[in-house]
């Protein structure tokens, strides 16, 4: 069993504070929140990488789709802000596995941020799938509201409601 390095107490299995003098057991990371400026360009980043993939694609698929374009309908074109697009569920996916699995995109590795849940524990791939409908369909909305309502907390409404922060990476 682990002892208390203030008091010397023995510390019950899984304890975070010591039950006598309620020193922390182990440091509890600090989390500096990332600017505002910070998250624009890591999100300007992934979308020049991911826009850079998928241009020749979709190049390709309007070559392709030529003769046809005029009998495909557009899918939820005319909802502002929106856009339900192939490539906005390609962008969609991309931050759900990256943020999810290594909670930080190419762009937020670039730019050394990373999501986390506003506790400081890891996010999941739930988690970072909420966080991603936000920046990915409805941006725009989804930033004002969040700077109307949670500005000092630096989340835009989908960090609010996935209950996430985006925070400097810790060398």
């Amino acid at each position: 069993m682990p002892y208390c390095k203030n008091c010397g107490t023995q510390l019950p299995e899984g304890a975070d504070y010591c039950p006598n003098c309620g020193s922390p057991i182990a440091p509890t990371p600090r989390l500096t929140l990332a600017d505002w400026g910070e998250r624009f360009v890591a999100y300007l980043i992934d979308v020049i990488i991911l826009g850079a993939i998928l241009a020749p694609l979709k190049w390709f698929v309007a070559w392709m789709m030529w003769p046809w374009d005029p009998w495909i309908p557009r899918f939820m074109s005319w909802v502002p802000f929106i856009d339900l697009g192939p490539s906005s569920i390609v962008y969609f996916l991309y931050w759900t596995f990256t943020e999810g699995l290594y909670s930080q995109s190419v762009g937020k590795m670039i730019i050394k941020i990373r999501v986390t849940r506003s506790d400081g524990k890891p996010v999941d791939i739930a988690h970072a799938a909420i966080e991603s409908l936000g920046k990915t369909f409805p941006l725009l909305i989804d930033c004002i509201l969040g700077w109307i309502l949670y500005l000092t907390r630096r989340q835009r409404l989908f960090n609010y409601i996935s209950d996430t922060i985006i925070v400097k990476a810790s060398s």
